[in-house]
């Protein structure tokens, strides 16, 4: 069910990414050649817990049939995905190297509501990765913040894919077509599903008061996608490099507003 949020409402969530910002900030600020995604994953949730808020992502189950006793529940406070991974990468002791592409995504609830971020950054900052590395990192970035400027009060949710795709099609990448943006609010994930590419149909109108989570992904080859046998990691099928961008946005009658902001 597609819901849209009150002012009150909206304002626990920008509580809620503002957290989110700020384990991020704290996350880049940390991200060091040698650090392990665990220790990562520990400043994250530390974050959270001590701003008050709560992390989304442990013992998510998601769309998968599996009981609360399932081995396969999340974890972790964060996904932490590194150069083919995509997302839902698995923290744990892998330590990260210089000029690695490290992509991390966080959730975070206060008070009953949700706030969900992601950003993708380069171990030892952009200029120690590749050259092709940094502009897809920052090529995913623009495609965020097109997607973002697309969701304006009277268009509709097709708007925000048509926007994202320009972006990829005009630097000749590829799509990850099998996850995509979603509607957000006391649950993480709600209605409406966003995607990250023109479906030809136009969608719901896009009205104040609705909540979405826009999160792009690209790839530098093919876009085919696979899960690894953990049940969580997706990758990329040719081993080429990934980068996935993501903002929790409130659409106003003035327009899209970002609420994993500090």
């Amino acid at each position: 069910m597609i819901t849209r949020k009150s002012k009150g409402e909206i304002a626990k969530m920008r509580s809620a990414g503002r957290i989110v910002a700020e384990v991020l900030a704290l996350v880049e600020e940390s991200l060091k050649p040698g650090i392990s995604t665990a220790e990562l994953d520990r400043l994250a949730e530390r974050h959270i817990r001590s701003s008050g808020g709560t992390p989304s992502f442990i013992n998510y189950i998601g769309n998968r049939k599996y009981d609360a006793t399932s081995p396969y529940r999340y974890q972790a406070s964060t996904c932490i995905s590194i150069d083919h991974e995509i997302v839902h990468g698995i923290p744990g002791d892998r330590e990260v190297r210089e000029g690695q592409i490290v992509s991390v995504d966080v959730g975070a609830i206060y008070d009953g509501w949700h706030g969900d971020g992601a950003r993708t950054f380069i171990c030892g900052g952009i200029g120690a990765g590749t050259p092709a590395a940094a502009r897809l990192v920052e090529t995913t970035r623009l495609s965020l913040m097109a997607g973002i400027a697309a969701a304006r009060p009277g268009g509709h949710l097709d708007d925000i894919g048509t926007a994202v795709e320009a972006v990829a099609v005009e630097a000749g990448y590829g799509i990850v077509r099998g996850y995509g943006g979603h509607g957000i609010g006391t649950s993480m994930h709600e209605d409406p599903s966003v995607m990250n590419y023109r479906t030809g149909r136009k969608g719901i109108k896009l009205e104040p008061g609705l909540c979405l989570a826009i999160e792009p992904m690209f790839m530098i080859g093919s876009e085919g996608t696979a899960v690894l046998p953990d049940g969580w990691t997706v990758v990329t099928v040719d081993g080429s490099l990934a980068a996935h961008f993501e903002h929790t946005i409130a659409i106003t009658t003035s327009g899209p507003e970002i609420l994993t902001t500090v």
